[in-house]
């Protein structure tokens, strides 16, 4: 091989380089940024260069003489061995590069001449596999480049155990129109949820999720549950799903872009309070607030259940406002106007009562166009990453009854680690089995991050989830304190103590008091 030959071969500047070629690397390489080269050490500074054979000595007289050679920062090849035959001729090649530099300029001697005709032979071997080797890894670099994405999909799994227990005060608990629901505490129950998310992306820009989830025993495998079932005490990671350990698809939608600041989702199983009313303080039960009526505006929401729909999200240049808007039908895919209808919210079941046989009841149309829809609209305002306000309307019908929802959210960071936060809500829900009403609703509270142990977060809320004269003799309050503490990056424990008064809207019912211990595992 000739020196106007090597000369040709591909620029290796640094051993580094090298070898992360030879591991086999290409998407290092083709991210890796090369930092501007250290002072050259001498060869005998590489603490792992075993001075064992002739080429050795060669190379480190040439390295010396036109300073060719550079290693690792801490003045090594690689960790704490010997250099290898295919980094000792990465090395030479890297000296061929400079000296072919230096006959044209310069000239070297007949001696440095040969021996580094000399090394070329010993390592000719050596040098024809670097070779091919980097000549594949520059085409797979290339179609790296060019491709940019490969279908892939990727499993993220999260299981919630819990373990809750409670009671109330006085002899009994009655429901919003007198009717007695326990006499008795409630039993201590352990419970769980499951939740694997098969999240799939065709363009890298897309995201096609599936997933599959169940649950121990349904909404009301809890204490707050069972003793206020219709205004949103119970807890929320048992509301979503309802599936009493039968594992179940409650999750199947399609999110692309097409255009860079429009997201659209299609979805044939959803839940509305995936897309809107979000807040980074009171939305996922799993890591904040576990109370149904603190994590979201409760009469924003009468089709809380598995429901089908589209969502879109427009967020003009990246700027401070963003537009959502969805629309959600119960039963989209009946096409009959029979059977269970699923979907609604526990209070919809107080406001329109069906009589007799649920399964058989005249409940409207169903299907993507039925009775029983929903549609929602929020603006966002966020011109800081301290302050976000969401106003929002709501409406549609539930079981062919109209109704009309206008709500606010916001949420204000006083300090980097401590926040504040609250929702609003008044809304118009006509012909019920009180007439027609006017329900308010509200929330308000305070969360600290990072409270005793970094990535924790703590907070404390109160609300008043259903505000209406006309149901019962007084309004139910909710409030819950939590401390959410992160064991390891997968792990996180959550002590939860929940306290509710005029349960059901009655003054009669004395104070309800639940706890619950909650592990979340994420993987």
């Amino acid at each position: 091989m000739s020196f106007t030959q090597s000369r040709s071969l591909f620029p290796l500047r640094s051993s580094l380089i090298l070898t992360l070629l030879l591991s086999g690397s290409s998407q290092a390489l083709a991210e890796e940024v090369v930092p501007d080269p250290l002072p050259l050490p001498q060869v005998n500074q590489l603490v792992d260069v075993q001075p064992t054979d002739w080429a050795y000595q060669a190379v480190q007289a040439l390295v010396e003489q036109y300073g060719c050679l550079e290693g690792f920062p801490d003045r090594t090849f690689q960790g704490d061995r010997p250099m290898t035959r295919y980094e000792f001729a990465g090395a030479i090649e890297a000296c061929l590069e400079t000296l072919g530099q230096a006959i044209t300029n310069a000239g070297v001697s007949p001696d440095e001449l040969a021996d580094l005709q000399r090394l070329q032979t010993e390592f000719a071997a050596e040098l024809t596999t670097l070779r091919s080797q980097i000549e594949a890894l520059e085409v797979q670099t290339q179609e790296l480049s060019a491709q940019q994405f490969s279908t892939t999909t990727r499993l993220v799994g999260q299981v919630v155990f819990a373990l809750n227990a409670g009671g109330f005060d006085g002899d009994r608990i009655i429901g919003p129109t007198g009717e007695v629901l326990a006499d008795d505490d409630p039993a201590t129950t352990f419970i769980y949820r499951l939740a694997l998310d098969f999240n799939t992306s065709f363009t890298g820009s897309d995201l096609l999720k599936v997933r599959l989830g169940a649950a121990s025993g349904g909404a009301r495998d809890n204490t707050a549950a069972v003793l206020e079932p219709n205004f949103g005490s119970g807890l929320d990671f048992s509301a979503k799903p309802p599936s009493d350990g039968n594992l179940e698809i409650t999750r199947l939608s399609y999110r692309f872009r097409p255009w860079p600041d429009v997201t659209v989702a299609i979805a044939p199983n959803m839940r509305v309070t995936d897309y809107v009313d979000f807040s980074q303080y009171a939305s996922l039960s799993f890591r904040d607030f576990s109370t149904e009526a603190l994590v979201n505006n409760l009469i924003l929401f009468p089709i809380n259940g598995p429901t089908s729909g589209a969502f879109v999200d427009w967020h003009p240049n990246q700027g401070a406002f963003s537009l959502r808007a969805l629309y959600a039908a119960a039963d989209a895919a009946n096409p009959t106007d029979t059977g269970i209808l699923p979907g609604p919210a526990p209070f919809t079941r107080l406001l329109y009562p069906i009589n007799g046989n649920p399964a058989t009841a005249d409940l409207g149309d169903r299907g993507l166009f039925g009775n029983t829809h929903q549609g929602i609209v929020e603006l966002e305002y966020a011109p800081s990453e301290r302050l976000t306000v969401r106003l929002q309307y709501g409406g549609g019908e539930v079981y062919t009854n109209r109704f009309d929802v206008l709500g606010v959210n916001a949420e204000w960071d006083l300090t980097r680690t401590v926040g504040i936060f609250g929702r609003y809500g008044y809304s118009s829900y006509q012909n019920t089995a009180f007439g027609d009403l006017n329900p308010q609703y509200w929330m308000a509270g305070v969360a600290a991050r990072d409270w005793f142990r970094e990535g924790s977060l703590a907070g404390v809320a109160i609300g008043q989830p259903f505000i209406e004269g006309a149901i019962g003799n007084a309004t139910q309050t909710n409030l819950e304190a939590f401390y959410n503490l992160p064991l390891t990056t997968s792990i996180q424990i959550t002590p939860v103590l929940q306290v509710i008064t005029n349960a059901s809207n009655q003054s009669e019912n004395r104070a309800i008091v639940t706890g619950t211990i909650r592990t979340v595992f994420s993987f």
